[in-house]
């Protein structure tokens, strides 16, 4: 490759970080409703003809902050729960992990899970970097089933339960998951995502705050809603 074209891409990745970074702080400042790519543009002393180059629209550049979102919480899941010493201790770090991160990076928590920004639709573009939060949990249970470290428990599910257990294994690439397992390790995904969401929308106030004890009951509760206790 041409050193000329070398340096441009370089520049080019350069100044679309510099962009990310500035709209990260307008999220910041006045959420995802309030962002601007002429904001954004001025604030880095260019013209809006210039950023459009980047990010044709504001919904553009929504969607590079919402997957870097994903893939930075993905980034930091997997390596949790790599750092486990069999299942119950890797749904456990990566859960652990996950508050950790909802903490430092709340308004980044909000631009994923938080109210949807009127006007915008998610794209295609999105689904797999989502999906690898989900799947950090499942892709445990699955590991699990595989080496005979967890027990089924419930009733077998009827449909469309089984059909959208499927779907997830799918998805996932969960192979030899069964629907029953699949749905119990997200019965636990679901607990765990609705304790931090509860904690970080202020709902735990005058309770259960500060909620670490709470949170860590929680984590133990998912173990044995998951079958890996």
């Amino acid at each position: 490759m041409p050193a000329h074209h070398t340096a441009r891409e370089r520049a080019r990745a350069e100044l679309t970080a510099e962009i990310k970074e500035e709209a990260r702080k307008q999220l910041a400042d006045k959420g995802a409703n309030g962002l601007s790519l002429r904001a954004v543009a001025r604030e880095l002393g260019m013209v809006s003809s210039a950023l459009y180059r980047y990010f044709p629209s504001r919904d553009d550049l929504l969607t590079a902050l919402i997957v870097d979102a994903y893939d930075a919480l993905g980034d930091t899941l997997d390596a949790a729960a790599a750092s486990g010493d069999g299942p119950a201790d890797r749904w456990r770090a990566a859960a652990f992990a996950l508050r950790t991160w909802v903490s430092s990076h709340p308004h980044e928590y909000a631009l994923l899970y938080g109210t949807p920004v009127p006007g915008y639709r998610a794209p295609q573009d999105t689904v797999a970097p989502a999906g690898r939060i989900p799947g950090c949990f499942l892709r445990i249970v699955h590991d699990a089933w595989q080496s005979a470290g967890m027990r089924a428990g419930g009733a077998e599910p009827g449909e469309p339960l089984r059909t959208q257990a499927r779907t997830i294994t799918a998805a996932l690439d969960l192979t030899g998951l069964p629907e029953e397992v699949v749905l119990q390790a997200v019965d636990a995904w679901t607990q765990l995502f609705g304790t931090v969401a509860l904690e970080f929308t202020g709902q735990f106030a005058n309770t259960l705050d500060p909620a670490d004890s709470y949170f860590a009951r929680a984590v133990d509760v998912q173990l044995r809603t998951a079958g890996l206790d």
